[in-house]
């Protein structure tokens, strides 16, 4: 299914495209849709494409060679995925799930290849969000290995509200979602949650989370406060 050029100026990526760069891309991608849990790209696929996602909600994984999943990173609608393997020519490195039923629209490595480099306001937004991968990675291995699990979720809470400019994080991802993101199980994160709410430190509402208590969060974080054992 084509992609419109209404859907593609949604995108910040292409907010500097021309008219005209949106009618001939339109043509050239490709929309398709996913089921909670669906494989939208394949570690090691030959396959090279650009993604953006629409709707839904998506998140990068792999796996250790005990076959336990390590969660990467989320993406929500306006994200796009799938840029290193299209610019270094080399499969993805990585897994992309579906954590919510998604619709994804793609875009052929080779015409992503010509399109990043024939716009360099393109190719310079691409090398930043490179270089924050890159940032992401290595703040993802400083969390790993804070002692605990309660530590670790403190932290990974409050860089996901951060991320979003506020004290909340909207949607919140699943408790299955967060531990294999923080290297922990499902039933230890729900308890650490379960800790939280009893503090009130945490409040649900639908899917939104706030974070209500920052300095205790911040507390543990940085270890001068003990977090309780789980």
């Amino acid at each position: 299914m084509p992609v419109s050029v209404q859907i593609l100026s949604q995108f910040p990526l292409l907010k500097p495209l021309e008219i005209a760069d949106l009618e001939q891309l339109s043509k050239q991608m490709q929309l398709r849709s996913f089921a909670k849990r669906g494989m939208v790209m394949s570690k090691g696929s030959a396959v090279q494409e650009l993604g953006f996602l629409v709707e839904g909600r998506l998140q990068g994984v792999d796996f250790t060679m005990d076959g336990r999943s390590v969660g990467l990173y989320f993406l929500n609608p306006g994200d796009y995925f799938g840029e290193l393997a299209v610019i270094d020519g080399e499969p993805p490195s990585e897994f992309v799930v579906a954590a919510a039923r998604s619709t994804v629209a793609f875009l052929e490595g080779r015409h992503a290849r010509d399109l990043i480099a024939s716009k360099p306001a393109l190719a310079t937004a691409v090398m930043a969000r490179l270089a924050h991968r890159v940032r992401s990675v290595m703040s993802q291995r400083t969390l790993l290995s804070l002692p605990t699990p309660f530590q670790r979720l403190c932290v990974l809470l409050l860089q996901m509200a951060q991320a979003q400019g506020q004290s909340a994080i909207d949607p919140v991802p699943t408790h299955q979602e967060l531990a294999i993101t923080i290297n922990a199980s499902r039933e230890t994160v729900t308890r650490v949650f379960q800790q939280m709410f009893l503090q009130d430190v945490l409040l649900r509402t639908g899917d939104r989370l706030d974070l209500v208590n920052l300095e205790y969060l911040k507390g543990v974080a940085a270890g001068s406060i003990a977090p309780p054992k789980t």
